[in-house]
């Protein structure tokens, strides 16, 4: 076997009996020879449906043992995967499976309630599976992967994700990178970073505590197990018990979300100082920008051990720091290490040093929003510039500091959240004239989301059609996209060609905080 091949096969060979998954509250686990095998079935599984590398399978399931298995299979099937939220409703679920083209579906009695709808809405899948269970119309997944066999397709190369982020138009759009024919096991960038930033090796311990369908997780996982790192999964989060999974597995290196730091703060100091945390060298964190005061307990509670990132699903770019170069610089999210951070005004022209603009990474810009060109033209400056849509700005030392999203963007407890898709629910509802979501300050969670809403009848507004706009809300979107909070206005400010003043509203929120975001 070639030594710079990197990927589960490498370690079912080299240690065969190591653990590649470990779920905390199951124990459940699963060897890396048992990883290689269950996925050689499952790849084979999807070529003896005529699946061929470049097409598409997508699968809905919660953090279970058998996640990232169904993962590495299409990987190793050369295929586009999508990896759908499980807190996303039928409709949802269904849009998403059709736009990326999924030829096989695969999901959990965990979503049985919305099979029905899904199934009636997604007529292009092949072959639908259930893992865990049995779903009616559903296949046995364990079942159709036990009869395959265990050896490895010929001509392996490598597969590539396909995951979605809510678009300006209201709907999830698929972030799409060009397929490599690659060799499987050809080194990627997580690798890479985890080795040279992370302190990570062969052998080393990665915790997962967030959703596996998120991109940061998913690609992290991979990465991890590429390296031959056993991976430590929570099936769900919880702040004490992610404290005894750093200790009771000798956790050495873990990705987190600034809700998750804000939450093991809260704990009691007794509970706190109950657990061992020496074994971790680092603690990487991402997905909204974390409140300065809460990172310093961090670092003075576990060490310089923390290390930011700032990327998108993109792939675009990438900003990092650690604990050192932060504590320099307070609040940033670090320097360029993939591509060129750029600020720029509206015109297209860089400003001056400390001044807030648009932030472009300038380098790689080769990806494109699925069956979306005006979103990705609207993303690219040229061929080689492009933006997230976040603003910010650099200071002296090269180093970047966010503070607000150019397009609205809501980062609640890590989760991306566009607001459009939640005002263009809202609008329909009888008793709304105007609306506009927007995210507000949340100590937890970094963000909320709220609706500010213009009622038809002035006299309406109050808690009563709060709750029904809320309500109504959730039982169309998945409940994270949904306002918290409803506040009522006699008129929303707006343009007189139409535009919305969105803001006007935030500022007013956000009037007493440094950031914006």
């Amino acid at each position: 076997m070639d030594d710079d091949l990197q990927y589960p096969g490498r370690w079912a060979i080299e240690s065969p009996d190591r653990p590649a998954i470990v779920m905390t509250g199951s124990g459940q686990a699963m060897t890396f020879a048992e990883l290689d095998a269950e996925a050689n079935r499952i790849s084979q599984l999807f070529r003896s449906l005529g699946i061929k590398p470049g097409d598409h399978v997508a699968f809905c399931l919660e953090n279970r043992i058998e996640f990232l298995a169904v993962t590495w299979g299409a990987h190793y099937a050369g295929l586009y995967y999508t990896a759908i939220s499980s807190r996303l409703t039928a409709d949802e679920i269904a849009y998403i499976v059709n736009d990326c083209g999924a030829r096989a579906f695969v999901t959990s009695p965990y979503k049985a309630d919305a099979v029905v709808e899904i199934d009636a809405a997604t007529p292009g899948v092949e072959a639908r599976y259930v893992l865990g269970g049995a779903i009616d119309g559903y296949a046995c997944f364990e079942e159709a992967v036990a009869a395959q066999p265990a050896e490895p397709l010929p001509d392996r190369t490598e597969g590539e994700d396909m995951l979605y982020s809510s678009g300006t138009t209201g709907r999830p759009k698929g972030v799409k990178r060009p397929m490599s024919d690659r060799a499987l096991g050809a080194s990627d960038s997580i690798t890479m970073m985890a080795e040279a930033l992370f302190g990570a090796t062969t052998g080393s311990v990665y915790l997962s505590p967030a959703p596996l369908y998120h991109a940061a997780p998913l690609r992290f996982c991979l990465g991890a197990h590429r390296m031959g790192c056993t991976i430590v999964v929570m099936e769900r989060f919880d702040a004490e018990r992610a404290l005894a999974a750093i200790q009771d597995h000798d956790v050495t290196w873990s990705q987190w979300v600034p809700t998750m730091f804000v939450r093991m703060l809260k704990l009691p100091e007794e509970v706190r100082g109950r657990y061992e945390l020496s074994s971790l060298v680092s603690a990487v964190h991402a997905a909204a920008p974390c409140p300065v005061e809460v990172k310093r307990q961090m670092i003075e509670w576990w060490g310089p051990v923390l290390h930011e990132y700032y990327a998108g699903t993109e792939g675009n770019g990438l900003t990092y720091t650690n604990s050192q170069d932060w504590l320099e610089h307070p609040g940033t999210v670090g320097k360029a290490l993939l591509g060129e951070v750029i600020i720029l005004d509206d015109d297209g022209n860089e400003v001056p040093v400390g001044e807030e603009g648009g932030v472009y990474f300038r380098g790689n810009s080769s990806f494109e929003y699925h069956n979306d060109p005006e979103k990705t033209a609207g993303a690219k400056l040229d061929a080689n510039t492009s933006t997230l849509g976040d603003v910010g700005r650099l200071d002296e030392d090269g180093y970047l500091y966010l503070t607000d999203r150019k397009a609205y963007m809501i980062i609640s407890g890590g989760v991306n959240i566009y607001p459009q898709e939640a005002e263009n629910v809202l609008t329909m509802h009888p008793a709304v004239f105007d609306v506009a979501v927007i995210g507000v300050p949340n100590d937890d969670f970094g963000e909320e989301v709220k609706a500010v809403v213009q009622p038809v009848a002035p006299d309406s507004a109050g808690p009563d059609l709060a709750a029904e706009l809320i309500a109504f809300c959730r039982a169309r979107l998945a409940d994270v996209k949904c306002p918290r909070t409803v506040d009522f206005r006699d008129e929303l400010p707006r343009h007189p060609t139409g535009k919305l003043y969105k803001r006007l509203l935030k500022d007013e929120y956000w009037a007493d905080r440094q950031s914006r975001i």
